[in-house]
């Protein structure tokens, strides 16, 4: 296991940024920017023994700086919807930035994504990316000081780690956005690859905002249900009202196995073309998944043209909108207390 640091290039307005590189003995590697805590890039064998990288991105670090898709983004502080783009906390209501329709959208136009983080190697298979982020950034209330850790292991396991206090009451629910791809970023789009999720209920929306309208719906004999395997594709453009006001899947399901403070599994994906399969675990109570219905033309890595649905996510979270709505797991975070997530993808082969 080795990690090393390269030049990665300018981005307009910043400066130098650089590329962390955790490689271990097959290989596999994870490449992280320090810009926006964004992974680059994650390339493990296929059942051929071929290196392939998985996840959408960008070759020109000055891309990241738009980055409208969110490739590979750390999405903070709060991941997802927040209706309104207004909360409450202990009485006082907080304004955010609107940047879809009248929702702030992962935080907003300039979140954590957007920022250069403090970056610092920990171990021979991990690199820790810090900042601080100040009282009312984004319109959060409270000095935020958060990390987020990426590891990648001997057994190609990606963990990342989030860790944060604030010195105020605030919303804590980080998340990455990364695309995978698991027959190859670039190979087009992943509607015959495969996907289990751990989840029996997801929370329908009202409409084409995306907003959940509280209620938890049970995913059994509905194009939602997940819960045996099953291509992404082979469903994603029945008659479904859920799918048609969000353009195919992009909805939040609540994890069966969650249990608050242990890492749990989440998700199963995929690639009969190269035979990758990953395993989602996390402590989070639930995951967006969400097929890349909105990808339009990107000009992505090694001279690949990104379209709709050639990639997708599985964003671990609490449910959307969950700081406006009790019924659903708290983002709060009170002032001092530790705030700890875990999301580990796991990669291996079958085939």
């Amino acid at each position: 296991m080795s990690v090393s640091c390269t030049e990665f290039g300018q981005i307009p307005g910043v400066g130098t940024v650089h590329l962390y590189h955790i490689e271990n003995t097959s290989g596999a590697f994870a490449e992280v920017t320090e810009y926006g805590a964004i992974l680059v890039r994650l390339v493990v064998p296929d059942s051929q023994g071929k290196l392939t990288d998985v996840v959408l991105g960008y070759e020109d670090p000055g891309q990241y700086a738009v980055n409208a898709c969110f490739f590979g983004s750390t999405i903070g502080r709060n991941g997802n919807r927040i209706a309104g783009a207004q909360f409450s906390l202990d009485q006082e209501t907080f304004t955010l930035a609107q940047n879809e329709f009248e929702n702030n959208l992962h935080s907003g136009p300039n979140g954590f994504e957007k920022k250069l983080w403090e970056a610092e190697i920990v171990s021979e298979t991990a690199v820790r990316f810090s900042r601080v982020s100040p009282d009312l950034e984004n319109g959060f209330p409270g000095r935020f000081d958060i990390s987020v850790t990426y590891e990648f292991t001997e057994e190609a396991q990606l963990k990342l780690t989030y860790e944060g206090c604030s010195d105020k009451t605030t919303v804590a629910n980080m998340t990455n956005h990364s695309y995978f791809n698991l027959s190859g970023e670039g190979s087009g789009d992943i509607l015959d690859q495969e996907l289990m999720l751990y989840a029996s209920f997801f929370t329908p929306v009202h409409d084409t905002k995306s907003i959940p309208t509280g209620e938890l719906r049970p995913v059994k004999g509905t194009v939602m249900d997940f819960t045996v395997p099953k291509a992404i594709g082979l469903q994603i453009d029945e008659a479904d009202e859920q799918l048609a006001y969000t353009g195919g899947y992009d909805h939040n399901f609540v994890c069966d196995k969650y249990q608050k403070g242990e890492v749990t599994p989440v998700a199963v994906a995929v690639s009969k073309k190269t035979g990758i399969r990953m395993s989602v675990f996390s402590d989070c109570p639930c995951v967006q998944f969400y097929a890349g219905n909105f990808i339009k033309e990107e000009q992505g890595k090694n001279g690949h043209i990104y379209r709709k649905r050639n990639g997708f996510c599985l964003e671990t979270q609490v449910e959307p909108n969950a700081i406006n709505m009790p019924e659903f797991h708290s983002p709060v975070l009170k002032a001092g207390e530790k705030y700890l997530s875990r999301t580990i993808y796991q990669f291996d082969t079958v085939g």
